[in-house]
């Protein structure tokens, strides 16, 4: 007899994630680095010179992405993504691909949304996003508590990212990433803000009760501490890495790699033919 896989624990706490949105919105959604990854995006769509007409955006944020392509389906970025299969020559995932359960089936999803040689562009926080704030965090907790509670969401590395998109079947996969540190008052300026952009705590391990003010004192201490602001001592600054993937639904037109083997000139040859023009 088979005895099935056990279920993998989730991660994220989906109906705290939908709170924690909505209050963003009530409190007037802090929307940077929203802002920076669409000038992103549509900087990348500017350099592949094609128009686009029958866009898709996966976003926990419309309010956010619509004003910015007022063409685009909005689609939530549930589980089950509301997506027709070839429906759609672009589709963005847009600020929420670090939050799902499954990202690859986020991006398989996607993928299969795509017409033939359709594009793919999924911007989400990873890296070392929040790295100071998890160390701080960490540390205090031990110290006070002599344990420690999920308090920071894992933030994925580049090169496990961009390999989700050759597991989802698309083709010329691109991974890059945006580093960027942005500075705050104190550890209270940097809660606030987190909770404007809507990118609390919603991990589903999370501590259900609220943190001993002690704890959140020493975390505040220690992120001074490490993180001070170059330019001005006296605040903290922090990371936020936002990474971009990219990969296009295969089509016969794409170019192709050459076979092992069928190369006409040899590396060896092809540098020394470089040197010698240098010369």
């Amino acid at each position: 007899m088979k005895i099935p896989a056990p279920e993998r624990p989730a991660l994220t706490d989906r109906d705290a994630l939908l709170r924690q949105r909505d209050r963003a919105r009530r409190m007037g959604v802090a929307d940077l680095f929203h802002q920076i990854a669409a000038d992103e995006v549509e900087d990348r769509l500017a350099e592949v010179n094609r128009t686009f007409t029958a866009p898709a955006i996966v976003t926990g944020f419309p309010e956010l992405w619509q004003p910015r392509f007022p063409d685009a389906r909005i689609v939530a970025d549930d589980p089950v993504l509301d997506l027709q299969p070839g429906a759609h020559d672009l589709v963005i995932h847009a600020m929420s691909l670090h939050w799902a359960d499954d990202p690859v089936g986020q991006i398989v999803q996607s993928a299969r949304a795509l017409r033939e040689d359709g594009l793919f562009i999924a911007v989400c926080f990873a890296g070392q996003t929040l790295a100071e704030l998890r160390a701080a965090l960490a540390q205090a907790e031990a110290e006070v508590l002599g344990g420690l509670s999920p308090r920071v969401l894992p933030m994925g590395e580049i090169r496990d990212l961009g390999g989700l998109l050759h597991r989802a079947g698309l083709a010329l996969p691109v991974a890059d990433l945006l580093h960027q540190r942005a500075s705050y008052r104190d550890l209270a300026h940097l809660g606030r803000d987190l909770r404007a952009m809507g990118e609390g705590n919603a991990m589903a391990a999370r501590l259900r009760r609220p943190t001993r003010p002690e704890v959140m004192a020493r975390a505040g201490a220690l992120l001074a501490q490490a993180s001070p602001d170059r330019d001005d001592p006296s605040r903290v600054a922090v990371t936020f890495d936002l990474v971009f993937l990219t990969g296009w639904a295969p089509s016969d037109s794409q170019p192709k790699p050459l076979r092992p083997g069928s190369a006409q000139k040899s590396l060896a040859d092809a540098l020394q033919e470089i040197r010698k023009k240098d010369r």
